[in-house]
């Protein structure tokens, strides 16, 4: 493959490994320290062929496509060197990689962060020609995390998670008496960019669907254990579904209580309370059900059994 920081046309020829791959994350995958609008403007401008002929930034590639990429000035790398973050393994076979990721740490660099779970799997793994991110989890978020290593199982995770064929469930301790017993939340949800370029999310009705299925497990005057199960996979979903509903998650600094988070960091309870505990799906490639777990971790158990009894 040729040097893409070098000056001259390079032509790419796609492997098993990045099929069905769009070809704007395929150039952004590949075209390291150049700037995203400068990616989609040589796509526009037609710069970027594909079998020689010009191609929308949604264009799917294909086993055996040729693409052209045109010289193109790569900024020097400034992210420091990704580190092993010895990750808990849940499961792994020649697809999959599971994951039971620690709150504090990102799935992927970017927003501050110059490294995160992916970046550091594909320096822990160099042999791997194939790892991508199925879905993602909030920096803060603990719990389980899917990694592919097979382009065709990425593509079949995310029609998967498209059409609710994935059981994800929760748990979250959340501030207040919890007294609607099982229910869905069903506000629309939409995404916005703050003054300070934060992404949020708020209740609004011409927002996208999405739909949280809650129920309560344990519950006191001060606090609730609650189960949730996600039917759509929207941004910051359950954090805002449940402060939308008076209820926000302990440890919430976007949407929560900041008053009570103060004092509970405090008394140690320095983390948001929210946990992937659970997932369910058939694999993409051997088709057998995969039912797996992720205990919840030991701050939240003590925070639990304190608090909730």
């Amino acid at each position: 493959m040729k040097d893409l920081s070098k000056p001259g046309v390079a032509w790419l020829e796609v492997g098993e490994e990045s099929a069905e791959q769009r070809i704007d994350n395929f150039l952004l995958r590949r075209l390291k320290g150049v700037p995203k609008s400068h990616v989609y403007r040589v796509l526009r401008s037609g710069e970027v062929r594909v079998n020689s002929g010009r191609v929308k930034p949604e264009y799917r590639l294909r086993v055996g496509d040729r693409v052209r990429v045109p010289p193109v000035r790569v900024a020097a790398p400034q992210a420091a060197k990704p580190r092993p973050l010895d990750l808990p393994v849940v499961h792994e076979d020649a697809a999959l990689l599971v994951i039971d990721k620690p709150s504090g740490v990102a799935v992927h660099g970017g927003s501050g962060v110059s490294y995160g779970v992916i970046e550091s799997l594909r320096a822990e793994r160099p042999e791997a020609k194939f790892l991508e991110l199925a879905h993602r989890l909030d920096r803060d978020t603990s719990g389980l995390l899917i990694v592919c290593k097979k382009r065709s199982a990425l593509v079949e995770l995310h029609r998967m998670l498209r059409e609710g064929e994935v059981d994800k469930r929760y748990l979250a301790i959340v501030k207040g008496r919890w007294e609607r017993g099982s229910t869905e939340l069903r506000e629309s949800l939409h995404k916005y960019v703050t003054a300070q370029g934060e992404r949020r999310v708020a209740v609004q009705d011409s927002g996208q669907a999405a739909v949280t299925k809650v129920k309560c497990l344990k519950v006191t005057e001060e606090f609730s254990l609650l189960e949730l199960r996600l039917l759509t996979g929207r941004t910051h979903q359950i954090r805002v579904h449940l402060a939308h509903a008076g209820h926000p998650v302990v440890g919430d600094d976007k949407y929560g209580d900041f008053e009570l988070n103060k004092r509970l960091a405090k008394e140690g309870a320095k983390r948001l309370f929210l946990h992937a505990a659970t997932l369910s799906f058939v694999h993409p490639g051997t088709r057998a059900t995969l039912k797996l777990a992720a205990p919840k971790p030991r701050d939240m158990t003590d925070f639990e059994k304190e608090r909730l009894g």
